[in-house]
């Protein structure tokens, strides 16, 4: 009788661990993948949000939407979720970087932020009776149901001429209006753990990864997020969409009195060594 034939033991070994290192080679470069296709769905979604800006200033003699003013608004139509709404829909995750999609309200419980770059803010009004798409109760800028990880230039609104300073930043300072000179560096929309952000020029880098700027300080925290290998992506005031440095950020023109050159720029003296430790190995601008 013929001895049947069959995979020896040692055959067997070496085809598992040829299958091992084939796996061990494809899934760094699948994960390469998949964090250059969040990217993209990232860009997309800014570009999407930018064309709803262009729409709304053609449509409103070429000014944005008042925003955030004191005293402070009641009309959530007046912030940029509820005032770009008849432009994007109703689909939530347009206003969502791919990489931080699930709502803090999700992760913690919370609508607030987590302190965290890959959880996007909101569920807001998750915790109440009130309906999804009505004004949420006590918050003149929020609308029921709303979530997302991008968050606004703060700087881009249209407030009232006697509104006083916001926060200590005088309406002066706001790009008023999309039609201006140097539009290709002044940030629209970017990245974000919250809805928007002040940032100064001398603002403090994040210590950690997920730092948040508080109420009145260091707003640049808010955008400063690690969520595409050391850069964020940012739609700007000319509706161009591309990624930007983590270091780059403070070369930006956010308002129309930002320092460019200012202290945590190159230009301005700064060295590797004096950004957190975190950041240090990141490109330098």
């Amino acid at each position: 009788m013929k001895a049947k034939k069959a995979f020896t033991l040692v055959e067997l070994l070496v085809v598992i661990a040829i299958i091992a290192l084939l796996m061990s080679i494809l899934m760094p470069a699948l994960a390469r993948v998949r964090k250059q296709a969040k990217a993209v769905i990232c860009q997309t979604n800014l570009k999407q949000l930018g064309a709803c800006f262009a729409m709304y200033t053609d449509s409103h003699d070429g000014k944005f939407m008042g925003g955030w003013t004191d005293p402070p608004v009641t009309d959530n139509t007046d912030y940029w979720m509820e005032a770009l709404r008849a432009y994007y829909g109703e689909e939530g995750d347009v206003r969502c970087c791919a990489a931080a999609k699930k709502p803090n309200s999700e992760v913690t419980g919370s609508q607030w932020t987590a302190r965290d770059p890959l959880v996007a803010w909101g569920v807001f009004g998750f915790d109440t009776d009130q309906e999804i798409g009505e004004p949420y109760s006590g918050w003149g800028f929020a609308t029921v149901g709303d979530y997302g990880s991008f968050g606004m230039n703060g700087y881009c609104c249209n407030p009232p001429r006697e509104a006083g300073e916001f926060q200590g930043h005088p309406p002066e300072w706001n790009w008023r209006v999309a039609n201006v000179g140097g539009a290709t560096n002044i940030p629209l929309m970017m990245d974000n753990q919250w809805i928007d952000g002040w940032p100064q020029h001398v603002d403090t880098p994040p210590q950690y990864d997920g730092e948040y700027g508080g109420d009145n300080i260091d707003h640049m925290s808010r955008f400063c997020n690690n969520r595409h290998d050391g850069f964020v992506n940012a739609v700007f005031l000319d509706y161009t969409v591309r990624k930007v440095g983590l270091k780059e950020m403070w070369t930006l023109k956010w308002h129309r009195k930002f320092d460019i050159n200012g202290p945590w720029t190159i230009t301005g003296g700064v060295q590797s060594s004096d950004w957190p430790e975190w950041m240090q190995g990141f490109k330098d601008f």
